[in-house]
């Protein structure tokens, strides 16, 4: 797979975001959105979510890196994927 810049990967991180886990296609989401602290993602999605991040950019965060405060928001999330990325 070719890599991907930060903003590609904002962007299907938050793409994945909408079509997984925002019911109304009205709800405005941004990469500074609070996704789990405003109730989009809960910690079952945050899984689905961690598992999804691990299998697209193949890598492994560790759990104790896979915090609710980490998965906040688009660029927390992508954020805490460059720290793994080779």
């Amino acid at each position: 797979m070719a890599t991907m810049n930060t903003e590609e990967m904002k962007e299907l991180v938050l793409n994945y975001v909408k079509k997984e886990y925002i019911e109304d296609d009205d709800t405005e989401i941004t990469y500074d959105t609070p996704l789990i602290s405003s109730g989009y993602v809960d910690s079952f999605s945050m899984v689905s979510l961690l598992v999804f991040l691990e299998n697209k950019f193949k890598i492994k965060i560790p759990s104790s890196k896979a915090t609710p405060e980490a998965f906040d928001t688009v660029n927390s999330i992508v954020a805490l994927v460059n720290q793994y990325l080779v």
